[in-house]
């Protein structure tokens, strides 16, 4: 083997190769730095005194399925210029580690494929090693998102795990980048963003959220420039939530057998936006069985499939009158749930006409939050929150596939 494969094979550049030896399947080269490379870790200087070596070995690329070490006799040495005794820097690995830069290159490549404990068996080492490897690589990486150039950005909270354990996340909807994960949720948990926030000078045109009333005092409260958008998701979620809570009353105060059967089963019926409906299992017609026999669910239907055209009109001018009309007959209807909403959504009209002006959604950030749940179940979890943390910053540039 020569010194220049050692350079091109395994990324190792200034040293000599000495010999290879085979030993329990694995395959160890032996290797020495000339003394005229070596240079004092403290201050540079080349003026030394040998004192001594301490052999070290480390773990490299392994060569088709056995592991590669390089064994190489680090020089003690004292410098005449500081006075400091101490070993030369290793040029092909970082200090007090066991492995050398290309092994760590090629831990992160297989990380984009496999999980932590699939890598550490493909290598035959601990997986404590492969977390390390990609803690540091996400650290250097990702810890500290740049915030200088925002314009855009979503808000929203996660599950993480059991006992309501939630994480808030900041995406930028601009490059689908995560740029802020906060532990809990609520406002509070949004206080070291706003901190960052301030100190990069961004200039936030718009946030979108939920209709949550913590976030929009907290929006207002930290960005009184930019302008809230609330999230359509979110907005025909609330009214379909009223929608089966409706049919779910409605079945309790069937006094027939045949009422409730009626009733029975349409849920995701009611949900499903008209179109959608599979004419081959009947789900038209069973839908429409069951809203001929309860009016109220019928008027509480078409006013939910009438709410879609809101985000069609051409300007915010026409979707306010578009607004103002739907709202007048949900309160005619004379259905209490129905009028809650009715409610709510004239006391947060003005963020979804801000829509017109700054197209945004929380959509990207739910695609996002898809995601984590995905690397949580291949992970079978995170114990570790802050590593879990560094993942979600890294993961606009991950793929989570299914692996055959």
């Amino acid at each position: 083997m020569s010194t220049s494969l050692l350079y091109h094979g395994f990324g190792i550049r200034g040293y000599r190769y000495v010999r290879t030896e085979y030993e329990d399947g694995s395959v160890i080269f032996h290797i020495e730095q000339p003394w005229e490379s070596c240079r004092c870790a403290a201050c540079g200087s080349d003026d030394l005194i040998s004192r001594g070596q301490v052999e070290r070995l480390f773990r490299s690329v392994p060569i088709g399925k056995k592991a590669v070490w390089i064994r190489l006799p680090i020089p003690r040495v004292e410098c005449k210029s500081c006075g400091v005794v101490r070993q030369v820097n290793v040029r092909f690995a970082d200090s007090g580690k066991r492995y050398t830069h290309a092994f760590a290159r090629y831990v992160l490549d297989l990380s984009r494929h496999m999980t932590i404990q699939a890598v550490a068996q493909h290598l035959g080492c601990h997986w404590d090693t492969v977390k390390e490897i990609q803690r540091k690589h996400l650290q250097r990486q990702y810890a500290k998102p740049p915030l200088k150039h925002l314009r855009y950005v979503a808000i929203d909270e996660i599950s993480i795990g059991k006992r309501s354990r939630f994480l808030t996340v900041v995406l930028d909807l601009e490059s689908g980048r995560v740029v802020f994960v906060g532990k809990g949720k609520g406002a509070d948990a949004l206080l070291p963003f706003w901190r960052r926030l301030k100190a990069s000078h961004a200039r936030i045109r718009a946030v979108a959220i939920d209709m949550s009333q913590a976030y929009i005092q907290a929006v207002e409260a930290h960005l009184p420039l930019a302008e809230i958008v609330f999230d359509h998701f979110h907005i025909v979620k609330l009214l379909n939530d009223k929608l089966s809570k409706l049919r779910r009353e409605l079945y309790r105060e069937a006094t027939d057998k045949l009422h409730q059967d009626v009733l029975k089963g349409t849920r995701w019926l009611l949900l499903k936006h008209s179109q959608n409906l599979d004419e081959q299992r009947d789900e038209k017609q069973r839908l429409q069985k069951a809203l001929e026999l309860n009016e109220s669910l019928a008027v509480a239907y078409y006013l939910k499939e009438d709410l879609q055209q809101l985000w069609e009109q051409p300007h915010a001018t026409a979707a306010r009158n578009f607004a103002t009309s739907w709202y007048m007959r949900a309160m005619g209807s004379g259905i209490r749930l129905i009028q809650q909403f009715a409610r709510t959504l004239a006391g947060h009209l003005y963020g979804i006409l801000n829509w017109f002006r700054h197209p945004i959604s929380t959509g990207p950030l739910e695609g996002t939050n898809n995601k984590i749940k995905t690397m949580k179940r291949q992970a079978y979890g995170f114990r570790d929150e802050e590593f879990l943390q560094l993942k979600i910053y890294g993961i606009h540039e991950t793929k989570y596939e299914l692996v055959g």
